[in-house]
């Protein structure tokens, strides 16, 4: 059902207490995926996910995923602006429900 995401990348969770929400991938362990969203899920403490269970978006932060793959430290804050620039960056692209311009 869902692939292994990659550092950095925009997720949805599709089952569990937190469906619904939407993570940034800040690690790998085994095989699961943690997440968090520097708010609820702070980045000392990720929610460990089964990729399954997650749903991956197009978007991802490239500037945090190579700071995590580089092992520099992120704040709480650093993932809450990234988390809040993509979430805006893809409702931006997504088209509206029934308020798209007619042809013609």
């Amino acid at each position: 059902m869902g692939s292994v995401p990659q550092l950095g990348q925009l997720v949805f969770s599709t089952s569990g207490r937190d469906r619904g929400r939407h993570y940034l991938v800040v690690g790998l362990a085994g095989d699961r995926v943690l997440v968090a969203d520097g708010s609820s899920r702070k980045l000392d403490q990720p929610k460990k996910k089964n990729p399954a269970h997650l749903k991956n978006r197009k978007l991802r932060d490239d500037g945090l995923a190579s700071r995590l793959q580089a092992g520099e430290k992120i704040t709480n804050s650093e993932l809450r602006g990234a988390l809040s620039r993509l979430l805006e960056q893809e409702n931006s692209t997504t088209p509206g429900q029934g308020g798209e311009d007619k042809l013609g």
